[in-house]
């Protein structure tokens, strides 16, 4: 028994060569998704203009892009923070059922 493990030992730490050539070989090997990712910025640039409310866009650039947490951003909204994580999980929720169909 110990005679597998030994042999195994540093297979499923970070810094095994094994992940490190892994991980090269994978970026060799993978295909340019450089179009896919225009695509996808594109569609979340059009839901968060046309398909959130105000609210929730104004709570996601809060969130996302200023990087307040969600204490702060009840503070200044003058709501509570349940308040705010309601309205992010449905902004999230229009953002993904939107993602979903746009493929």
């Amino acid at each position: 028994m110990t005679g597998t493990r030994s042999s195994r030992a540093g297979s499923g730490r970070r810094g095994s060569p094994f992940l490190a050539d892994l991980a090269v070989w994978e970026r060799e090997n993978s295909e340019d998704n450089a179009d896919q990712m225009e695509r996808l910025r594109r569609n979340l640039r059009k839901v968060r203009t046309s398909e959130l409310t105000g609210r929730q866009a104004q709570m996601l650039q809060l969130y996302y892009d200023q990087g307040m947490s969600m204490p702060q951003i009840a503070r200044e909204l003058g709501i509570t923070k349940s308040a705010v994580s309601r309205t992010l999980a449905r902004g999230r929720a229009r953002i993904k059922r939107y993602l979903q169909y746009s493929w």
